[in-house]
């Protein structure tokens, strides 16, 4: 019976009656910060359980058993067990064990009994049925054997834990044993997660940074383990999707060949370019004939943005196997030598005389690519076939110069990386300055210009990209300076359904439509330009500026993993060099420091000054402080 001075359960703590009535009132201990307070309360006869009758004047006398008096009593409820086990009863009170383990029960020792035997593996806590006292039942022989051994085994885990808790602190694990307890320290390292027990127990920071660095020194990864692609969210396998064969549909066939002309790294040709005297015509792949909107082929592809192009290789947009049967030029030569046909949608552009597009039409085409390197191109940039190709290519850059186009020129490199060996073998390489490079520039932005005209002048709704005016200073610097300053002046671009000028490029309206294979606004600008070659529905402008937002979104992410990587690769290349030096070139200056250009690994930073250095002053530089983790890296004068 509840009375004045019972012991009660409340919530699972005990509280003390300090009232009896319509409610009682009740006391109970609550922890804030550091301190013990206790609390009144009214509460309802149905919102608490007995425990003892008392009398107890105070909860200051509830202490908790100490480690000896917990182990009497276990064992004596072992003995007790044994003892009432014999016995058919359902159940048993707290207070009916408890005249078992006490001689006399005080409500001390009642609390202590219900704490211990809430966990004793011998009995089972029945449902709680208010006011009444709590009640056991007692387990099978085999029910309590189990939750002893599980109860062991969780003992020897949280022994191993903190073994590797010690060793982790200490960055001297036991591998591979400790391998399991490092997965979430692995996830962390990569973003799949933004929290790891295993650190906040070993009391480093919770960062991909941190974890990405005692991963490294524990040996569990080597500088060899890139985490950026991931950290965005972002796979390092190609697409799986896999693209059904090419549709048979009437096309044009185009006559003579056309040139596919790009790195010599280069494993997927997208576009290729032929004049025929009157036309200009740029090719480009058609997945499109196959990957149709809201696919899961395009949805994959909308959810990548781009194919990720990393120092260690691609990871396609669309699926390897696709290349195939899609890419330019990779099929093989016929009896005569010649190249099979590749199916194609072609942009044919007709120019005037100044060099502006006078007419443009779209076909579906099946054309003959020859695929050469910028080198090759260049070698016979005079011959019948290319020499009027580079001479359309000047007179566009020319005709773009002349409307405000911005032509920047700033060191870049090619990095790629071999893991086939235990050590990965990193190049560095510059690319050669070509002019076939330029041509072919030229034409990607022809057909980007033409596609934009079609579709305006046929009212498409179209993916058009554009640029604002760049705030270009009156006097730049000459030199590599003169060219850094250019492009902080560029704004940037931006993606949406109205065509407007690209400044930038000095075109009063332009879309990407050239990589297909590889961006995936160039893919929805295709299927809008089959839709309508074909007479069939396009996309409306609602639902393409939402599928245009999420792919471009998707490009950045890859755009800033790529970034990460490539520097990545570079500190990791210079760690294996630490002999290094190079030339740096200043670009800016900033009061007491100044922003440097090292054009043989594509590196931009921030130094330390000299008081007599001036805009283009060359000076050696060596590596110093890098941490592959934070990807950062100084950069040190030794001139």
């Amino acid at each position: 019976m509840i009375n004045k001075g019972s012991l009660v359960l409340y919530k699972n703590q005990c509280a003390l009656v300090t009232e009896t009535g319509e409610k009682i009132t009740i006391q109970f201990s609550t922890t804030s910060g550091k301190k013990n307070i206790l609390e009144t309360q009214k509460v309802r006869e149905k919102d608490i359980c007995f425990l003892h009758s008392g009398p107890l004047s105070h909860l200051n006398t509830i202490n908790d058993s100490t480690p000896q008096e917990k182990t009497n009593i276990q064992n004596q409820l072992l003995e007790i067990w044994e003892l009432l086990s014999a016995e058919q009863i359902p159940f048993y009170t707290l207070s009916d064990i408890g005249d078992l383990v006490f001689e006399k029960v005080s409500p001390e020792d009642i609390w202590a009994l219900y704490t211990i035997l809430w966990e004793n593996p011998w009995y089972q806590k029945l449902p709680l049925q208010p006011p009444e006292q709590p009640c056991f039942s007692l387990r099978s022989k085999e029910e309590a054997e189990a939750l002893i051994a599980k109860e062991s085994e969780k003992e020897k885990e949280n022994e191993n834990r903190q073994g590797f808790i010690t060793r982790l602190k200490q960055k001297k694990l036991d591998l591979p044993s400790d391998g399991k307890f490092m997965q979430e320290v692995e996830a962390l390292a990569l973003g799949k997660t933004d929290k790891s027990k295993v650190l906040k127990e070993a009391g480093f920071k919770e960062t991909p940074e941190k974890a990405h660095s005692l991963l490294l020194e524990t040996g569990i990864w080597t500088l060899a383990k890139n985490p950026h692609p991931s950290r965005w969210g972002l796979s390092m396998q190609s697409a799986t999707e896999h693209l059904a064969k090419p549709v048979q549909e009437e096309r044009m066939v185009v006559h003579g060949i056309s040139y596919a002309i790009d790195n010599k790294w280069s494993t997927d040709p997208d576009d290729a370019i032929a004049f025929d005297g009157t036309y200009v015509w740029i090719h480009i792949a058609d997945p499109a004939a196959t990957v149709l909107p809201d696919s899961k082929i395009d949805i994959a592809a909308r959810n990548r943005g781009a194919t990720l192009y990393i120092p260690e290789g691609a990871s396609r947009m669309l699926s390897e196997e696709c290349l195939e049967d899609y890419a330019l030029g990779l099929g093989p030569l016929l009896e005569d030598g010649s190249p099979s046909l590749s199916r194609a949608l072609s942009f044919r552009i007709k120019l005037d005389n100044s060099g502006a597009i006078e007419q443009s039409d779209i076909f579906k085409t099946l054309v003959k690519v020859q695929r050469l390197t910028y080198e090759e191109a260049d070698e016979k940039k005079d011959t019948p076939e290319l020499a009027p190709l580079f001479a359309i290519a000047k007179q566009n850059e020319e005709r773009r110069l002349k409307a405000g186009a911005v032509s920047i020129t700033l060191p870049e490199i090619h990095i790629s990386v071999d893991k086939t060996d235990v050590e990965p073998k990193i190049t560095i390489e510059k690319p050669l300055q070509t002019l076939s490079s330029s041509v072919v520039r030229e034409m990607m932005l022809l057909a980007g210009e033409g596609a934009a005209r079609f579709a305006f002048k046929n009212n498409i709704p179209f993916p058009y990209v554009s640029q604002d005016t760049p705030d270009i200073p009156k006097e730049l610097p000459e030199g590599l300076a003169g060219q850094y300053r250019l492009r902080r002046s560029m704004k940037s671009r931006s993606v949406g359904i109205t065509p407007s000028q690209h400044a930038g490029l000095g075109l009063g309206m332009y879309s990407q439509v050239t990589s297909p294979l590889r961006r995936y606004g160039d893919l929805v600008a295709h299927q809008q330009l089959r839709a309508f070659l074909d007479n069939k529905a396009v996309i409306s402008k609602d639902d393409l500026l939402e599928r245009i937002s999420a792919g471009d979104a998707a490009s950045s992410a890859a755009t800033k993993a790529e970034r990460k990587s490539t520097l990545h690769w570079t500190l990791v290349y210079l760690k294996q060099r630490p002999e290094w030096t190079g030339e740096a070139i200043v670009v800016e200056l900033k009061g007491k420091q100044v922003v440097i250009l090292i054009p043989e690994i594509g590196q931009e930073a921030v130094i330390n000054g000299d008081s007599s250095w001036e805009l283009n002053h060359k000076l050696t530089v060596r590596a110093g402080n890098i941490t592959i983790p934070e990807l950062s890296i100084t950069y040190i004068p030794i001139e």
